[in-house]
């Protein structure tokens, strides 16, 4: 038998099933590799060791019906666990221990996955990069120089590195498909409204949702499946879809129409040469499948970057922070919440118009199309430290902008979307493609992407980080 790490999420749940291995075996075995390797990554803002051996050993007398049963899944720590810590990513929470469950958590913990502990995430969610004042910085297991993206940072290192079989994110400008391109993996953004962030996270834009970081497409396809629900009170439904994901992942998608476009709507932003060079062999492949491929002109224009800005800036100042602890806030996260602070309520409201007007547009302009091809991110993975190597925070905004130029997009349209990890640099480095569908089309993008996975050999050709 491989290494237990070796399997994936699905294969393990079916040892745990068969009895080849038991819960507890298979959170130890991961529980010893964090202890081991995370220093070199820093995946984990906390680990939960103790608490996630009683889950196993519960679930060694009692396991669930469902697909991922007795399978570590971790959450990312901007996700309320009862009784666990949960930091966001700041300093200014460094103390607080959540007093209850996100639902999502609730049917994590329902489907008997075991959670090994929290992830790390950046302040607040907010930059594309996980770095902070609580832990060492989350680093790609490809080249611990280079950044494991965000804000699912945490997530994505624990995942490529062996520390979970698939962990959940969230995503509200990038934060699942920027990771998964900078760390080699397959990640999800579910169509708004797909997943509820009850009982305490609003969904007011309806920019963020949760969603799954797995290195297989059907994992992923799985986690989504257990992740996904609605509360009473959620602002936004999704189209409701036939069966489960994970069978959309074991069926042929058909032939499919897929637009395609290069050019980043973030002005000065520059796609560089090997993330093309990444578009167009995602692009060959696809072709090669059978599909037919159109370039076409992109829906929106520079001119909405603004009204996102406003919108971000606002939702930076939503966590409370004491007035004695506004100090410990990081450069940017301060920059941000000034801005947002700043901005009048009917500036924020002509912002969100101004978006959904757009939004409206573009899905009309691309309704022949069942799915979009674009780049992930405008340049290879970047070494830690770089986006605030500048003159300050609005720079390192600007950085940010400039690189992850393309995923809020579908964050805007609540349109799934799914980063692929096609290609990689000469030097070893993963860069990743994206794949948008239409609102509600993740059955889709998800049967799309096993097929391109097992014209790549399955686990998209046995690659493995160097630490793996």
């Amino acid at each position: 038998m491989r290494d237990l790490h070796e399997l994936s999420a699905l294969e393990q749940a079916r040892a745990v099933r068969d009895q080849v291995v038991s819960p507890v075996e298979l959170a130890r075995h991961y529980l010893d590799r964090i202890e081991r390797i995370d220093p070199r990554v820093g995946a984990y803002v906390t680990v939960t060791a103790e608490r996630a051996l009683d889950q196993a050993r519960h679930l060694e007398k009692e396991l669930p019906d469902g697909p991922l049963a007795g399978v570590p899944i971790p959450v990312k720590d901007l996700n309320l666990v009862k009784d666990v810590p949960i930091m966001f990513g700041s300093a200014t929470y460094r103390e607080f221990v959540s007093p209850v469950d996100d639902t999502v958590v609730e049917r994590l913990r329902d489907a008997g996955t075991v959670m090994l502990g929290k992830t790390a995430t950046p302040e607040f969610g907010l930059p594309c990069y996980t770095e902070t004042a609580l832990s060492p910085p989350a680093r790609s297991p490809w080249d611990p120089a280079t950044s494991a993206g965000g804000s699912s940072g945490g997530a994505a290192a624990a995942v490529a590195a062996g520390l979970a079989p698939a962990a959940q994110g969230s995503d509200g400008a990038g934060s699942i498909r920027i990771p998964a391109s900078v760390c080699g993996l397959y990640g999800i953004k579910p169509t708004r409204g797909r997943i509820s962030f009850a009982p305490i996270i609003p969904d007011l834009a309806g920019l963020s949702t949760n969603g799954p970081i797995a290195r297989t497409v059907a994992d992923a396809a799985a986690l989504l499946d257990v992740m996904t629900h609605n509360t009473p009170g959620d602002h936004y439904l999704a189209p409701p879809h036939e069966g489960t994901f994970l069978e959309a992942a074991r069926r042929e998608p058909g032939r499919l129409r897929i637009a395609r476009h290069a050019d980043p709507v973030v002005p000065g932003a520059v796609v560089e040469p090997e993330v093309l060079a990444a578009y167009e062999e995602a692009s060959a492949t696809l072709a090669a499948l059978g599909h037919e491929i159109v370039d076409i002109v992109p829906s929106y224009g520079p001119d909405l970057v603004p009204h996102f800005v406003t919108l971000w800036c606002s939702f930076a100042c939503m966590h409370p922070v004491a007035d004695d602890k506004a100090g410990m806030l990081r450069p940017l996260t301060a920059w941000l919440r000034e801005r947002g602070f700043a901005t009048p309520a009917p500036t924020f409201l002509q912002a969100q118009a101004a978006l959904q007007l757009a939004t409206r547009a573009a899905l009309a302009a691309t309704a022949d199309y069942d799915a979009i091809l674009t780049p992930t991110v405008t340049q290879p993975p970047r070494p830690v430290g770089w986006f605030e190597d500048v003159d300050g925070p609005e720079e390192t905004f600007e950085r940010m902008s400039r690189f992850a130029a393309f995923p809020a997009l579908y964050n805007v349209t609540g349109q799934p979307a799914v980063n692929l990890p096609l290609h990689w640099t000469d030097g070893g480095l993963p860069i990743g493609v994206m794949l948008a569908g239409r609102v509600g089309g993740e059955d889709t993008l998800i049967s799309l992407s096993a097929q391109v996975e097992a014209a790549r050999g399955g686990f998209w050709g046995e690659r493995r980080p160097p630490l793996w």
